[in-house]
């Protein structure tokens, strides 16, 4: 099987290395944009599977998030947008414009793992701790 991808427009390096983090945990082939352009080129040459991703940051100054969801979605990719914080309005017209969720970057930082891996068809890794400490070099 084919690992899902996750393709993330995001001009912030911050929220580009968390979602391409989550990604990577999950077991996805993750794929970073700072521009619409090459992002549409990527859908052109290999276009989505129905389990692939693009998660796009509707806070972007680099592009227009309205217009990149839709260009995105004319390439037949579902969208998950992110914006900056509880924004209904920013929601609604995000999912107006194609994408298949629209949710607060809190969202990510509370149950991102969960969130992505429902939208990529993958499990949830399970939750580990780090290993007792020895007693030794203490």
């Amino acid at each position: 099987m084919t690992a899902p991808r996750l393709l993330v427009l995001a001009d912030d390096l911050s929220w580009a290395t968390r979602l391409e983090g989550q990604g990577r945990t999950l077991g996805a082939d993750v794929q970073r944009f700072t521009t619409t352009e090459p992002l549409i080129a990527a859908l052109a040459a290999h276009p989505a599977a129905p389990t692939d991703l693009v998660a796009i940051d509707a806070t972007a100054r680099a592009y227009d998030a309205e217009a990149a969801v839709r260009a995105v979605v004319a390439t037949g990719a579902r969208v998950l947008a992110l914006v900056q914080h509880d924004d209904p309005e920013g929601r609604a017209s995000l999912i107006a414009a194609g994408a298949a969720r629209a949710m607060p970057y809190r969202a990510l930082f509370e149950r991102g793992h969960g969130i992505l891996a429902g939208l990529l068809d993958l499990p949830v890794p399970p939750v580990t701790s780090p290993a007792p400490p020895t007693g030794e070099g203490a």
